[in-house]
């Protein structure tokens, strides 16, 4: 069917999608508790043909607490008042996770502590050793 397009090269099928219209608290007034305006985007992850595998593995990770334990990753969205816009409001939550998903992690650069750190660092452990030692007790002192 169409596409929903992520990024560059990147776009999920809406056929990959389920949508399901449930009543929803919100703006509406009376009607809300007739009309089925809130939406629930259900989207399988882990079976999804247009995902790269990093991808997928990310959006499980980073979505986990959003994953049932069939593996669909849930959205609901009923803040508006029409289906239309509540389902809008669902695919562009998913479009922002998958597009968070599909950068990949910065590369950790390992740095080492500068030599002033470590020179701090000995200085700071003699001057505790020396107040340490001033505390010892000496019969010699105290005459």
């Amino acid at each position: 069917m169409t596409d929903i397009r992520i990024s560059e090269g990147l776009a999920i099928d809406e056929d990959e999608l389920d949508f399901r219209f449930i009543r929803g608290s919100g703006p509406g007034g009376q009607k809300v508790n007739r009309t089925a305006s809130a939406v629930q985007l259900r989207f399988d992850v882990a079976r999804s043909q247009s995902l790269p595998p990093a991808v997928k593995s990310r959006l499980q990770q980073q979505a986990r607490n959003r994953i049932n334990q069939a593996g669909e990753l849930i959205i609901e969205a009923k803040s508006e008042r029409t289906q239309v816009a509540n389902r809008r409001q669902a695919i562009d939550r998913l479009v922002q996770l998958v597009q968070r998903a599909a950068r990949p992690p910065m590369p950790r650069k390992a740095t080492k502590p500068p030599h002033s750190a470590d020179e701090r660092r000995l200085q700071n452990k003699k001057r505790r050793g020396q107040r340490k030692r001033l505390r010892r007790y000496d019969p010699r002192r105290d005459g």
